[in-house]
């Protein structure tokens, strides 16, 4: 595969050169361009704070689907946390940039990025923003799961289940062994191929922690557990899946232990869902 060629087309906007005519076509030039730009749709998802917002659209040159993430004066807090926990004064947009391009070079499959740019006030981030790719012949697995989970059983959906359950686990091995944390480790945010490949996107707050790795791990397996539907996991595939994160047959007095705080967690988060009457996946 060809190395991406990123040119700087104005100041501090960065496109890969294969894009550049699909781009001018619709006056992205600039980042003032980018900002005022609202020819798409909405994706849909999470609540987002007020200075994010996002848009879906298509080019022609190539045809392809896009997805533009606009960061557009963050609030001061999020901006020192994002530094405090990059360990460097960073843009909302180059969170996301340094950790696509880090895990792509680990061997995590990620987001095709197609263009960036930022722009700084004196100090703080005044706006910045990211474009990738839509990747190809996938869906995200809170919204799809694959076919072997559905349907009536047979010995052959049996096997297909356990080496997909297999597979995921080694994927979030393969992420946690970066030595990277995700945050936002949700099916949503967990995307598989029709040709079996996983990758993962939404990595805006992806970090590699430097104190409490732990913590943050627990957090992440918590959500992937919290966000797999009871109705299709079993406690049995549960398990499953974590002696393949893992690499164990047998689990030990840790392995115990990081499993009680993962359910502790998942709790939690269970509980404040229901508070605030919202569908909890894992017990549905």
């Amino acid at each position: 595969m060809d190395e991406q060629r990123f040119i700087e087309t104005s100041k501090s906007f960065f496109i890969d050169s294969d894009y550049q005519t699909a781009f001018s076509k619709l006056g992205l030039t600039s980042i003032d361009a980018i900002f005022s730009f609202n020819t798409g749709k909405d994706p849909g998802g999470s609540h987002l704070p007020k200075y994010r917002s996002r848009l879906q659209f298509d080019i022609s040159d190539p045809a392809k689907i896009l997805y533009l993430k606009r960061y557009d004066n963050p609030d001061l807090r999020t901006q020192l946390a994002n530094w405090f926990w990059h360990k460097s004064r960073k843009t909302m947009m180059s969170c996301e940039l340094d950790s696509t391009i880090s895990l792509a070079q680990a061997g995590i499959n990620t987001p095709k990025v197609v263009a960036y740019g930022e722009q700084w006030g004196k100090f703080f981030e005044k706006r910045s923003f990211i474009i990738t790719e839509k990747i190809p012949d996938a869906e995200p697995l809170e919204q799809r799961l694959p076919d072997c989970l559905s349907g009536q059983l047979t010995a052959g959906k049996l096997k297909e289940q356990r080496t997909f359950i297999k597979r995921l686990g080694q994927f979030a091995r393969k992420f946690h062994n970066t030595g990277c944390r995700h945050r936002d480790f949700y099916l949503a945010h967990i995307f598989y191929s029709d040709n079996g490949t996983f990758y993962l996107i939404d990595l805006q707050r992806v970090f590699r922690p430097r104190l409490l790795a732990e913590r943050y791990r627990v957090k992440d397996i918590a959500q992937l557990y919290y966000s797999a539907p009871g109705r299709i996991f079993s406690r049995t595939d549960r398990l499953r899946f974590y002696k393949s994160y893992t690499g164990k047959n047998y689990l030990d007095k840790y392995d115990k232990l990081f499993i009680r705080r993962v359910v502790k967690k998942t709790r939690q988060m269970a509980r404040h869902e229901v508070k605030h009457h919202r569908i909890v996946p894992f017990k549905n």
